[in-house]
């Protein structure tokens, strides 16, 4: 198993270079016949690195302690779902599922533009094959998964407690299917820059690559988020870590780069921009990855010290030069044939929505490094924290909800006063009533007013698009209600599906005001038959147990609920000492409603039967949790192609049976 491991990379790597060469000789010599086999070669790179995959997922599930990574990274008592899931939570394991990925994908490019986009995709395997070159040398001689341990051992390290939670099985691969899938649209984007071809082909035949990516990268963000609110037992969500911070960026700069292609493909306009925005994408996908090994930062997250650091930042170095070079060289082809007519237009809108995201995007970015920057240059590492983020991120937040909501309301070039007036009418009443409804029910602060307020608005404006559609169609093709909106939805499957993700963004904004500015705290030591009362809930104190399991030992505190005098459950947060790792675990308890969690933490016990609970009332977290079903179901459904219509034969005439095969031939004439 561990020489055909090695072998299998080996080979990948030997495909990579033999993929990439050929591919630049087929470009330099226009022989069609190597651009051809650097296609099959990328092929070749994927089943050996399937069969790599195999191999070292058969190893930690069988717990094979001869390969030192099995050994680092599972025990006996791991159960093999975990197991599993330790394919990707040590540096090699997850540099192999990088590098899988990305030959998948590759495999896939190729395949759908068989008969396509010719010119472009020798360009895009070049390229492709340079980026997997990179990863798989690593495999092979920094950090090999197949690496033998030298010694016998009976028993592993395990795994770190705080990744036993199912959420990390979900959580790193749908972060590396984002960071691996911006591969394919950065990849289309040098290619369009290096042959001229800046029109907007290489923009519609990445688009479901890079809604794909941008959906993944977001699901693992939110997956993520859960798994920080059940496992680490702080109550929070997000923390402004910066692997956090690394996987946000990206997916915000692809947020930017979704919504300015339609400027290009409707008005030919932001040429520049757009591959700007992908190529600074990508860089950030590589910046997320460099993050997590180069042992500069301390973080959950992080793989701890490496000597993949300085690689990674090599990498990162030259994709910056070279990217930027193609860009600058080509800067007189990306130039717009339009300008901006008006202010008050949705091009407008995208615009100043680009800017905005951008501009949180830079301030995030400063927040990360200035502690290694302040470290460099001072020698002390000054922190900065979620406050930090906090002030700079809520506004921008607002002004992004506010642009999301006024942006249905205008047209395309420019809208009139009068019309935009009658447009906005029903959804700043909507506004105002919130608002108004929202202070009198006890809500001061400024910033949480305007969130929730401007979210329902809109939502309103979504609404409002949703009926005059459904409208107008009903009027003018005489449908009736339910298949006027179905074929709405069906045959506007772009713009209804992104309103449909805009519902599920609101959601999520309204969860997350809901559960950062509404939340309620309390502690208090109990001992049996105390109570502690938090809002409307009364929690009892029944007691507390002892007991082990083949991973660890729990120490348990069991409490009885009721809320407005009427008993709704029993609660059981717990402490968990990990005998292989020597360490604590803390698990809390969660009762969760659509209105708010009940979330109770063990915080400590003593000899005598005593402990310390801190409860907190999290009101709307769940809706953080249902904003992203939306968004996920939305997005799928964006992405879902159409049927495609088959065109209607002509009716034959008698005797138009035959077929003039010379006319035929001279009509399929193929320019090579």
């Amino acid at each position: 198993m561990i020489i055909v491991g090695q072998i299998s990379l080996a080979i990948a790597l030997a495909m990579a270079i033999y993929s990439g060469v050929v591919s630049v000789i087929g470009i330099r010599n226009r022989l069609g016949q190597f651009l051809e086999s650097g296609r099959r070669s990328m092929f070749s790179a994927f089943t050996a690195l399937s069969i790599a995959m195999v191999l070292l997922s058969l190893a930690l599930i069988t717990k094979d302690y001869s390969l030192k990574y099995v050994a680092e990274h599972v025990s006996n008592s791991l159960p093999s779902f975990y197991a599993f899931s330790a394919l990707w939570s040590g540096q090699a394991g997850s540099l192999l599922l990088w590098s899988w990925l990305l030959t998948l994908f590759a495999s896939i490019v190729i395949i759908q533009n068989k008969n396509k986009n010719l010119e472009l995709m020798p360009y895009v395997v070049a390229t492709l094959s340079g980026i997997l070159i990179f990863f798989v040398s690593l495999l092979v001689f920094v950090t090999n998964p197949f690496e033998t341990l030298g010694f016998t051992v009976t028993q592993g390290s395990g795994l770190n407690p705080l990744l036993q939670n199912p959420g990390m099985v979900f959580h790193p691969p749908s972060l590396y299917l984002g960071y691996v899938g911006f591969a394919i649209p950065f990849s289309f984007a040098i290619a369009a820059l290096i042959t001229r071809k800046l029109d907007t082909q290489w923009i519609i035949s990445t688009r479901r690559w890079a809604l794909f990516a941008w959906l993944a990268l977001g699901v693992g963000n939110l997956i993520g988020a859960k798994w920080a609110y059940v496992e680490l037992g702080w109550g929070g969500f997000w923390g402004w870590d910066p692997v956090e911070n690394a996987s946000f960026m990206p997916w915000l700069v692809a947020t930017a780069f979704l919504h300015s292609v339609m400027i290009q493909e409707r008005r030919d306009m932001l040429k520049i921009w757009n591959v700007s925005l992908i190529v600074f994408t990508f860089i950030l996908t590589i910046f997320g990855t460099f993050i997590t090994r180069s042992g500069l930062i301390a973080s959950v997250h992080s793989f701890g010290q490496s000597q993949l650091g300085i690689l990674f930042l090599g990498f990162l170095g030259l994709i910056i030069i070279f990217s930027t070079y193609f860009v600058y060289t080509r800067r007189k082809d990306l130039k717009s044939r339009y300008h901006l007519d008006s202010i008050l237009s949705r091009e407008a809108s995208f615009l100043f929505n680009n800017l905005i995201l951008i501009g949180a995007v830079f301030a995030i970015l400063w927040g990360t490094l200035f502690p290694m920057i302040s470290e460099a240059v001072r020698g002390t590492k000054i922190t900065v924290g979620a406050p930090f983020f906090n002030t700079i991120t809520v506004p921008i937040g607002i002004a992004l909800i506010l642009l999301t909501g006024i942006c249905p309301l205008i047209s395309w070039r420019k809208t009139s006063a009068s019309n935009f007036a009658k447009n906005f009418r029903i959804p700043a009443i909507v506004f105002f009533s919130s608002f108004i409804i929202l202070f009198i029910a006890g809500i001061r602060g400024f910033y949480s007013l305007m969130a929730i307020s401007l979210s329902i608005f809109v939502i309103s404006t979504i609404i409002l698009e949703f009926y005059r559609g459904t409208a107008a169609r009903m009027k003018y093709n005489n449908e009736n209600l339910f298949i006027g909106f179905k074929n709405l939805i069906f045959k506007y499957r772009r713009r209804y599906g992104g309103y449909l993700i805009h519902i599920g963004m609101m959601v999520i904004f309204i969860g997350i005001t809901g559960a950062t500015v509404f939340k309620v705290e309390k502690e208090k030591v109990l001992r049996k038959g105390d109570t502690l009362t938090i809002k409307n809930y009364k929690l009892t104190f029944l007691g507390t147990d002892d007991f082990k399991t083949p991973l660890a030992e729990k120490f348990i505190a069991t409490l009885r609920i009721e809320k407005d005098g009427k008993y709704i459950g029993i609660a059981t947060p717990s402490k968990e000492y990990y005998y292989l790792q020597k360490q604590t675990s803390t698990e809390v308890s969660i009762t969760s409603s659509f209105k708010e969690d009940l979330y109770l933490i063990l915080a400590g016990g003593d000899d005598t039967g005593a402990v310390n609970i801190k409860a907190k009332i999290n009101p709307l977290i769940g809706w953080i949790w249902w904003g992203g079903y939306i968004l996920f179901g939305a997005t799928i459904f964006t992405m879902w192609p159409s049927k495609k219509k088959k065109k209607k034969k002509p009716l034959q005439r008698p005797g138009d049976g035959k077929v003039n095969t010379k006319e035929l031939e001279s009509k399929n004439k193929v320019k090579v």
